[in-house]
């Protein structure tokens, strides 16, 4: 069974997370984004930054991931933050 390619780690301050995001993010690996933000939305968290410094690798896959959690979570009246994105990215 391979490895994980991308590692999600979640801290919760009442209505805000951080999200850590550790590898790579690509179609394989964007379902378990999608899972992830839309289960801190779920959970009542309505501010959710998401750092991604040890993120290797991002494609249109996880970039799609992104604006769809961003326009969920603006239609929740929230907001979702990016920080510390690749110029890649």
């Amino acid at each position: 069974m391979p490895l994980p390619q991308l590692a999600v780690y979640r801290h919760d301050r009442r209505k805000r997370a951080l999200i850590t995001l550790a590898g790579e993010i690509d179609l394989e690996s964007a379902p378990l984004l999608r899972r992830a933000l839309a289960q801190c939305l779920s959970d009542g968290i309505r501010t959710i930054d998401i750092d991604l410094t040890p993120v290797t690798f991002c494609d249109c896959s996880g970039l799609n991931t992104f604006l769809h959690a961003a326009q969920q979570s603006t239609e929740a009246g929230g907001t979702l933050r990016l920080q510390m994105p690749r110029p890649s990215l």
